[in-house]
């Protein structure tokens, strides 16, 4: 998928956005769905999952996997912040400019779509990245933001209070 988006024009940070959609999508299809099967009614999967990916002349990028459906209908759940999972169709939905779920005899399939134009235009007022600037070391930000006497009477109070250590008690 990344090489032909690649070949296509698609910018990386939609690259990026589609992969990591692509990726939730086949874990949920994979943890909550049957296998498609010819029995029920899919004729071009026998025991796994589809996935595909198209650009329309609009420039919207579609990236959709379908399964032999599961027990209930997708949708964004709750989870706790200690919960190990459940947070794959919001991580989708937050990427993505619209997701839904199509349903078929046999088969359910859990579409996004996102613009393939430019990574800002399907996220107005925000980035799916962010470049930082390169990490100074803490040393020498503390070192640079501290004036010289207020770093003399901190070391001079670290000094005393680790001298206060030594001191028998």
């Amino acid at each position: 998928m990344r090489s032909e988006l690649r070949t296509s024009g698609v910018p990386e940070t939609v690259i990026d956005d589609a992969v990591l959609i692509l990726s939730e999508l086949l874990s949920n299809a994979y943890r909550h769905g049957r296998p498609l099967s010819r029995v029920n009614g899919s004729e071009e999967a026998d025991g796994g999952v589809l996935a595909a990916w198209r650009i329309d002349a609009r420039g919207r990028l579609t990236v959709e996997v379908t399964d032999g459906g599961g027990p209930t209908r997708p949708f964004p759940a709750t989870p706790s912040v200690t919960a190990r999972g459940g947070r794959g169709l919001n991580i989708i939905s937050a990427l993505s400019q619209d997701w839904g779920v199509r349903d078929a005899l046999g088969e359910v399939t859990v579409w996004a779509a996102l613009s393939a134009q430019a990574a800002l235009s399907s996220h107005p007022g925000r980035a799916t990245r962010v470049d930082h600037a390169p990490p100074v070391p803490f040393a020498d930000s503390l070192a640079g933001s501290l004036s010289g006497s207020l770093t003399d009477s901190l070391t001079d109070s670290l000094v005393d209070a680790y001298a206060d250590l030594d001191e028998p008690a």
